[in-house]
């Protein structure tokens, strides 16, 4: 009971656990992960003012939780393999926008790890949170295994409404 409730405190209020993290992460990319329904819908975002949220898609605002790295060390957490093997499958941050671009660029996520954590269960989450805040990556960060859990909370719930309308993840992350 006590895991359904902390699982359902995440959902409710991502943002305020976030902005602890926020705080101690202010300096740092924003990494905006949304769905879109193709790789051309997602870079389109940026041509909107404003992004991913602007253009009306399904987004959760993450600062410092790179599409490349700390994407690929999620998955290869939840899919029980290693770093390299996460990091070499197809979209996983993979580029897609121009690479002259100056400040905004659009990756791909992984379709692995988009099923990874549209599959993830209450305790998954907890479980793999631990985990994931003991990486480097996040432990530069500041960010403790409370937040990893809101974060990995709110891109399960983006993961599940993704699968379910047949898109795919993506990130917008803004230097």
């Amino acid at each position: 009971m006590v895991r359904g409730l902390l699982f359902d405190h995440f959902e409710r209020e991502l943002r305020a656990e976030l902005s602890v993290a926020d705080v101690r992460i202010s300096a740092m990319p924003m990494c905006d992960y949304f769905s879109a329904a193709d790789d051309e819908a997602a870079v389109a975002v940026l041509q909107t003012p404003g992004g991913a949220g602007s253009a009306s898609l399904d987004v959760v605002y993450l600062k410092n939780i790179d599409p490349v790295v700390c994407m690929a060390r999620l998955e290869a957490i939840m899919a029980g393999c290693s770093y390299e093997e996460a990091s070499q499958r197809p979209r996983c941050g993979q580029l897609l926008s121009s690479p002259e671009a100056e400040s905004a660029f659009v990756m791909s996520v992984s379709d692995t790890l988009r099923e990874l954590l549209a599959a993830a269960t209450e305790e998954d989450v907890i479980r793999v949170a631990e985990q994931w805040s003991l990486t480097e990556e996040l432990r530069m960060a500041g960010v403790d295994a409370q937040a990893a859990a809101g974060v990995l909370a709110a891109l399960a719930g983006l993961a599940r409404r993704a699968r379910a309308a047949d898109m795919h993840l993506y990130c917008q992350w803004t230097l």
